[in-house]
C-alpha cells in the first residue's frame, strides 16, 4: 500500500501546477488543455452519433424520414451549421435527385415544391456521383464550370457547404446529404469531415433499409396480386391421348362435373357449336407451328347461359409425363365482350349522330349567309352606318385597321364584325388585351418563346402571331403596348417575321391586324410614350367609333335589344318601356357609353316584377347613374381584400399569389398597375 506515497506526489504535483509555467512545459500544457478539449468534444460527438444510430435500430420504415429530420436537426445543433438537406434518386426512369429532407435555422427563400439537383446543382451532382465528397469553405472555390451552382447557393444565402454521396454495400450513391452555414463561412477540417461521413452513413443505410422494405411491401402487393388472379383456370391438353386435366377452377369455368375425367371431346362438347371447329383448328396450329396461341370463343353452360372465354396456350414436347402437351390459362371475358359490344353501339350512334350533325351544319351555314354581317352591332344613326359602311368597305382587303373611340363603345365588335367580313372569316378571330398582360409576359405571349428562354420558361409556347397564321389578330388596347416591343410589332407589319424569345430562328406568318386604343395615340406620339413610324404604319385605315352620346336616336334600340337579352337570361318578359323612361336615357350624357347602358338595362331588369321595364332615375335634374364599378376596379378590391385577409403575405403556402392562382411576379405587377401598396403602419 502506497498511499501516503500518492498523497505526497500529489501534493507536488498541485504546487508545480500553481508555478507559473514558462518553455516548452506552457506550450506541454496547452497542447494537453488542447487535446483534452478535443478529446471531450470527440467523445460528445461519438455520444450524439451512438444516440443517432439507435434510433434507427428496428425504427418501422414509415418513421425513418422523420428520424432522418431529426436527426439533422441535432447534428446541426451540435456544431452551429445552419442549414442541411438531403436528396435522394426517384425510382423513376428519369432517375433524379430530389429534395426530401431539409433542415434550416436561418429564414430564407422557400425552396420549389419539386426541387431536382439535376437542374439546381448539375456540378456538385456530378462530383457526389464519382463518390467524391465536396467540401466548399467559400464559394469563390467552385470552380467556372459550378456557375449554376454558384448562382442558387447565392439565391437561398449559402455561403460553405460539405456534399456528402450517400451509399450502402458498395452500391452506387442513392442520395447525397449536404451541411451548409448561412451566417458565416467557416472552414471543413478533416475530423469535421470525416465525424459528417459517420453521419451519411447512418442516413444511408436507414434510406437503403426503407427502399429494401418498400421492394419487398411491392413484391408482397405482386404476389398477393397473381394470387387473385390465379383465380383463371390452369389446364394441360395431351395432344397425343386427348386427355385434359385442369384445375378445380376449370371445371368450375366451364361446367365440368368435379372429380371426373375430362377428355378433349367432352371440353368441345362445352364450346358453343359455331365456335367448335375454330377451337380445334388453334389447337392443331399450335402444335403444328410450335407457337403460342390466343383465342377467344363462347362456351354453353348446362343452365343454357353462354359465356365468353378467352384462352392461351404454349406447346410443350417430350414433357415429364413423355408426350406432347398443350399447356395454358382460361379467364372469362363475358363482362369485357358485353363492354365491346355497348362500345360498338355506342360507336354507331356516334356516327349517326355525326353524319345529321354534319347535315345540320351545312343547313345552318347557309342560314348564316343570309343574315347581316354585323348583328351584334345594333343602331341606325347615320354616325354609326358610316362606321359600318368603313368597315364593310375596308374588310376585303388585307390592310391594318385601326379603332379608336372611348371605352364601351363596342371597338371588339367592330373588329370581330369587319373579321366576319373578310376573305379570313373560315378561321378565327384572335384577341389579345395589351393592358392585361404584364409587360414581361407580353412579348412571349405575341410572339412566342423558346424552352429555357428565361427562368420558369420550362416549356416551349408558340406565339398568337403564329397561332393567327392565315388569320386575323386583333390587338385590343394597343397603346398599353411596351416601347420595347414596338418595334417587334413594326417589323412583323412591314415584313411579316419575328423570331421567338431566346430563338434566332426567323419566323413568317401572314396575318390580317386590327387594333384598338380609347388613348389619344396622336398625343402619345408627341410624348414619345408611342412610336411614331409604328402609329403611322397602323393608321392606314383608322375608323373613329362615335360616343353613344352623339348618336340617341340609337339607344331606344340598344335598349329594347339588351332587354331581350336579359329576358332569357334572367328568365322575365318585358312588353312595354314608358316613353318618359327612354326620352330620359336619350338624355342622359352616359359616359360609359353602350356598356353602361348594358349594366343600366340588366339592373333595371332585375329591380322590375312586371311586363313594363320600371327604370328608377333620380328625383332631380337629368338622370345621374351611379357609376358601375370598372373591372380593374373590382379586381383592385378583391385583391385587397386577400392581402389583408392573410396579412400581406404574397408568397408561400397560403400566401395571396396561390390563393389568387397567380405568379408571384404577375400579382406584383398587377399591384403596381392598380396602385396597391402596404399600410405603413
Amino acid at each position: 500500500m502506497n498511499i501516503p506515497n500518492k498523497g505526497l506526489k500529489k501534493e507536488r504535483l498541485e504546487k508545480a501546477r500553481a508555478k507559473k509555467p514558462t518553455g516548452d512545459r506552457a506550450r506541454r500544457n496547452k497542447q494537453l488543455v488542447v487535446s483534452e478539449g478535443n478529446l471531450e468534444e470527440r467523445l460528445k460527438f461519438e455520444t450524439l452519433l451512438a444516440d443517432i444510430s439507435a434510433r434507427f435500430v428496428n425504427l418501422p420504415a414509415d418513421q425513418i424520414d422523420r428520424e432522418i429530420e431529426n436527426a439533422q436537426r441535432l447534428v446541426c445543433e451540435f456544431l452551429g451549421l445552419d442549414l442541411s438537406a438531403l436528396w435522394q434518386q426517384s425510382v423513376e426512369p428519369s432517375r433524379s435527385f430530389i429534395l426530401t429532407h431539409l433542415y434550416r435555422s436561418v429564414e430564407g427563400p422557400p425552396p420549389p415544391e419539386r426541387m431536382d439537383a439535376h437542374e439546381f446543382f448539375p456540378w456538385n451532382l456530378q462530383q457526389v456521383m464519382a463518390g467524391k465528397v465536396i467540401a466548399i469553405s467559400s464559394l469563390e472555390e467552385l470552380p467556372a464550370e459550378a456557375s449554376r451552382d454558384r448562382e442558387v447557393l447565392c439565391y437561398y444565402g449559402i455561403k460553405t457547404t460539405l456534399n456528402i454521396p450517400l451509399s450502402a454495400g458498395g452500391e452506387p450513391p442513392l442520395g447525397v446529404v449536404s451541411f451548409n452555414t448561412m451566417l458565416a463561412e467557416r472552414a471543413w477540417p478533416d475530423k469535421i469531415v470525416k465525424r459528417l461521413q459517420l453521419v451519411a452513413q447512418v442516413f444511408a443505410n436507414a434510406l437503403a433499409r426503407k427502399r429494401a422494405d418498400q421492394a419487398l411491401q411491392e413484391s408482397e402487393a405482386r404476389l398477393s396480386l397473381a394470387a387473385a388472379v390465379a383465380g383463371a383456370g390452369l389446364w394441360i391438353l395431351n395432344v397425343d391421348t386427348g386427355d385434359l386435366w385442369g384445375t378445380e377452377q376449370t371445371r368450375e369455368l366451364f361446367g365440368l362435373a368435379p372429380g371426373g375425367e375430362i377428355t378433349f371431346q367432352s371440353f368441345l362438347n362445352v364450346i358453343y357449336p359455331e365456335d367448335r371447329e375454330r377451337v380445334r383448328l388453334t389447337v392443331k396450329e399450335a402444335m403444328q407451328f410450335c407457337e403460342d396461341k390466343r383465342l377467344d370463343y363462347r362456351i354453353m353452360l348446362p343452365d343454357g347461359t353462354v359465356r365468353w372465354i378467352s384462352s392461351r396456350g404454349r406447346p410443350h414436347f417430350e414433357t415429364l409425363w413423355g408426350t406432347n402437351c398443350l399447356m395454358g390459362v382460361s379467364i372469362d371475358i363475358t363482362e369485357r365482350k358485353l363492354m365491346e359490344e355497348q362500345l360498338k353501339e355506342r360507336l354507331r350512334e356516334i356516327e349517326d349522330l355525326k353524319e345529321r350533325l354534319e347535315r345540320e351544319n351545312i343547313f345552318l351555314q347557309e342560314e348564316v349567309k343570309s343574315f347581316v354581317d354585323h348583328t351584334e352591332i345594333v343602331g341606325q344613326s347615320q354616325s354609326l352606318k358610316r362606321v359600318l359602311a368603313q368597315a364593310e368597305q375596308v374588310a376585303r382587303t388585307d390592310s391594318t385597321v385601326m379603332l379608336l373611340g372611348e371605352t364601351g363603345t363596342g371597338k371588339e365588335l367592330l373588329a370581330r364584325a369587319t373579321h366576319r367580313m373578310s376573305a379570313r372569316k373560315n378561321r378565327p378571330l384572335f384577341t389579345v388585351n395589351c393592358a392585361s398582360l404584364p409587360p414581361t409576359l407580353i412579348e412571349s405571349e405575341l410572339f412566342g418563346r423558346e424552352k429555357g428562354a428565361y427562368t420558369g420558361a420550362l416549356s416551349r409556347m408558340i406565339g398568337r402571331f403564329e397561332t393567327a397564321h392565315e388569320s386575323t389578330l386583333f390587338l385590343d388596347e394597343i397603346g398599353e403596348l411596351p416601347l420595347e416591343l414596338q418595334s417587334k410589332l413594326l417589323r412583323v407589319l412591314e415584313e411579316g417575321q419575328f423570331e421567338r424569345l431566346g430563338s434566332s430562328k426567323t419566323v413568317q406568318v401572314n396575318i390580317r391586324l386590327i387594333v384598338a386604343s380609347n388613348r389619344d395615340l396622336d398625343q402619345d406620339v408627341k410624348e414619345g410614350k408611342f412610336r411614331k413610324d409604328l402609329y403611322y404604319r397602323l393608321s392606314v385605315f383608322p375608323i373613329h367609333i362615335p360616343p353613344l352620346r352623339e348618336r340617341p336616336e340609337d339607344i331606344p334600340l340598344l335598349v329594347w335589344a339588351f332587354v331581350r337579352q336579359f329576358a332569357k337570361k334572367l328568365g322575365k318578359r318585358v312588353d312595354t318601356i314608358p316613353r318618359k323612361s327612354l326620352e330620359i336615357m336619350q338624355q342622359y350624357q352616359w359616359p360609359g357609353n353602350v356598356r353602361e347602358l348594358k349594366n343600366f338595362i340588366e339592373r333595371a331588369m332585375i329591380q322590375s316584377s312586371g311586363r313594363t321595364l320600371v327604370i328608377h332615375f333620380p328625383s332631380l335634374g337629368p338622370p345621374k347613374l351611379t357609376e358601375t364599378p370598372t373591372l380593374a376596379d373590382m379586381e383592385r378590391r378583391h385583391i385587397l381584400d386577400v392581402l389583408e385577409k392573410n396579412g400581406w403575405r404574397i408568397t408561400g403556402r397560403g400566401g395571396a399569389a396561390e390563393i389568387l392562382g397567380l405568379k408571384r411576379t404577375t400579382l406584383q405587377f398587377k399591384m403596381k398597375k392598380l396602385g396597391i401598396k402596404r399600410p405603413t403602419t
